[in-house]
């Protein structure tokens, strides 16, 4: 295995620290947040860590392995409550073996019960080793009832009660998009009226069930009901087609299997009422492979070694199994096609949703219970909320604007089920104060640039908003063809139809900023490298796109005002290592852009974002942390995991403030100088 026993300690130390503020910061040194108590109410509060609990929800035995980890990891080495429920059982053609003849021999014969079996086993084994170090570690295995009728196994690893594995064991498509009506797809899609179970061989469940649509809702509601978790962690239900014949880039249960866990989730939203809030956070799946490596070669290796162990590749007897102690097709390429290097979150991914509003005044927003919240910060620096904003559907991510004189304007997603399945869609939204700091109206449909769902798959981006100097908005959008698609906002209050802006292939929501000039910028990277679009003059039409010249990155782009130009922050695939460069917008249609530097911090994944010289992503830990412009190679690290994106804005004070949102749904913040020294970071409200 990759991970030695000095590495799985000193994560374990990083992940499972008391609170006691930031690592780096030496006992009995003063922080910056405790020489400033009195000035940050915040101050006083204990400093953050990691809490909560999450369920996952994925379609098949190893999807949690290949496109959650190492969040996945990371959340068992730091002892929160994790439960993963799987909705089939894998049992693909039945012929447990490794890539080559054997794979692929129609003598070879197919039993579909043990292969499956096998599967089972290889994942206990990696959640042990992932959980305990020892992939040997025991678990109790029993049949538990499903609200929608059914039966499922739940295991339990002894060692760590913790950890839970909750088998729903339905059939699965048996082919990644071949049309196979007995499917999650074709239940989805009314094409069957049930779909079967498909029984592991050492399962405990011994009686065979079916479930309707509505049963299947109701079997994965129950499980959110029975952990109530804070954060809910799913595939991607939006995925992109691609070629002339229309394919989508992701498996078809993965697809499928993600929209009866959004419909589980409006559900549980819907009935359960004293529960905890919970966000969702949503996982990229085969597409990674076609992208630059998002992780550092280490933690990939390590990634690699729990995905070994699963697969059962050195074949040694140590689960006691006839069915095998692994998934022996995994074992000829445990990286799959590029998955095990690259970690990717298809929502969440924008850094604007802290702002500020009035002089003081902050606003963050995130999305809770399917809907939007607000937490807000008065000018005397105490928090407040979460308030929930009326109406549901509301998709992970949010964008927040600054209207003139300091109302507040906030952009998401929606997901809207329909009556029928081909009503299914996603749609853009925003609301707005109607005075400064005062409330919220309803919630505004801009539509999508997608007409069907059988179309696009609703596969469209974030939004993104800027403001003109009369305060009308601008919104930018990647469609399901990957180009970029805006809208304006018009005199009378209404919107244009969608415009087509152009470009191709481009992969990350776009990202919008206005320099010192009042000259607006775009940025969406691409599998390759960076598109902008640029206004010459405030007055004129943006211009692109551009090439920029810049270096491929891992996808995700923040884009901040940096004097005459827009500063953009990406990661370098192959490493995390935050990068930066200079844009600034000049008479000819290409921008000029600045020679790529290290803005500090060493790898890590995801999004950063930026506020002044302060920079804020995941370290190589997963954990949010903090450096500066050109400062050391290593994060000054929390001890606090986190869902989404962070963000940070830089206040007229001097101060920059940052917000994440924890695995435990809560706002956490942290204020510092505009030359940060080791922040720590704090619960926002009691």
């Amino acid at each position: 295995m990759p991970v030695t026993r000095r590495r799985f300690a000193a994560l374990l130390t990083v992940l499972t620290a008391g609170a006691t503020g930031v690592l780096s910061v030496a006992v009995g040194q003063q922080t910056s947040a405790e020489a400033n108590q009195e000035k940050n109410p915040a101050a006083a509060l204990a400093a953050s860590v990691t809490a909560g609990s999450v369920v996952q929800v994925v379609a098949h035995p190893d999807d949690d392995l290949f496109f959650m980890n190492p969040d996945l990891s990371r959340s068992l080495l730091s002892g929160t409550q994790v439960t993963t429920a799987f909705l089939t059982s894998g049992e693909s053609d039945g012929r447990n073996e490794a890539r080559g003849a054997a794979a692929t021999d129609p003598e070879q014969p197919a039993d579909r019960t043990h292969y499956a079996e096998a599967r089972q086993n290889g994942i206990r084994s990696a959640y042990a080793q992932m959980a305990t170090g020892d992939r040997t570690s025991a678990w109790k295995r029993t049949v538990i009832p499903t609200a929608g009728g059914g039966r499922a196994e739940l295991d339990v690893l002894i060692a760590k009660p913790q950890v839970n594995l909750v088998w729903l064991m339905l059939r699965e498509a048996r082919s990644t998009g071949g049309d196979t009506p007995e499917s999650l797809r074709g239940l989805w899609n009314g094409r069957i009226p049930s779909l079967d179970a498909q029984l592991t061989s050492g399962t405990p469940v011994k009686q065979p069930f079916t479930y309707t649509k509505d049963q299947l809702v109701l079997a994965i509601a129950g499980v959110l009901e029975r952990y109530r978790p804070t954060t809910i962690r799913m595939q991607d239900p939006t995925p992109n087609r691609y070629g002339e014949n229309g394919r989508y880039t992701d498996h078809q249960d993965h697809m499928y299997g993600a929209r009866f866990v959004q419909a589980a989730t409006a559900a549980y939203a819907e009935r359960v009422r004293n529960r905890p809030h919970f966000s969702v956070q949503s996982y990229l799946g085969y597409h990674n492979g076609a992208l630059p490596h998002a992780l550092d070669p280490q933690t990939a290796e390590t990634k690699t070694g729990f995905l070994k162990t699963y697969a059962w590749q050195d074949r040694q007897d140590h689960c006691g199994s006839p069915s095998g102690c692994g998934d022996r097709k995994v074992a000829g390429s445990p990286t799959g096609r590029n998955w095990a290097q690259s970690l990717r979150y298809t929502r969440a991914e924008t850094t604007s949703w802290l702002t500020e509003g009035t002089p003081g005044r902050l606003w963050a927003f995130a999305a809770l219970d399917g809907q939007t919240a607000y937490w807000t910060r008065s000018p005397g620096g105490t928090w407040a909320g979460p308030v929930l904003l009326p109406g549901a559907g509301i998709d992970p991510g949010a964008s927040a604007v600054r209207l003139p004189g300091g109302r507040i304007g906030v952009l998401a997603t929606r997901t809207a089920f329909g009556s029928t399945p081909s009503e299914y869609r996603r749609e853009v939204v925003y609301a707005v104060q109607s005075v400064p700091d005062g409330p919220f109206g309803p919630w505004q449909s801009l539509g999508t640039p997608e007409r069907t769902d059988d179309e696009g798959t609703s596969a469209i981006s974030a939004p993104a908003a800027a403001v003109d100097a009369g305060g009308r908005l601008t919104v930018y959008l990647r469609d399901a063809r990957r180009t970029l698609r805006a809208t304006t906002q018009q005199p009378d209050g209404r919107f244009s139809p969608w415009e087509r802006l152009g470009g191709e292939d481009l992969q990350s929501d776009p990202v919008t900023a206005i320099d010192a000039a009042g000259r607006r910028h775009v940025y969406a990277t691409t599998t390759t490298s960076v598109l902008a679009w640029t206004q010459r003059t405030p007055d004129t039409p943006l211009v692109g796109p551009a090439p920029t010249g810049l270096p491929a990155t891992t996808v995700p782009l923040s884009a901040s005002p940096d004097g005459t130009g827009v500063r953009l922050f990406f990661r370098r695939p192959d490493s995390g290592v935050v990068r930066t460069a200079l844009v600034t917008a000049g008479p000819a249609s290409r921008p000029r852009v600045s020679s790529v530097t290290e803005a500090g911090g060493r790898a890590g994944y995801g999004a950063v974002g930026a506020a002044g010289r302060l920079v804020v992503g995941r370290a190589e830990t997963g954990t949010i942390s903090t450096t500066g412009l050109g400062g050391p190679p290593a994060w000054a690290e929390s001890l606090m995991l986190f869902t989404g994106a962070p963000s940070a804005v830089l206040e007229a004070s001097g101060t920059a403030t940052t917000a994440v949102l924890g695995l435990d749904a809560e706002l956490h913040t942290t204020t510092t100088p505009t030359t940060p020294a080791r922040p720590t970071w704090h619960r926002a409200v009691r």
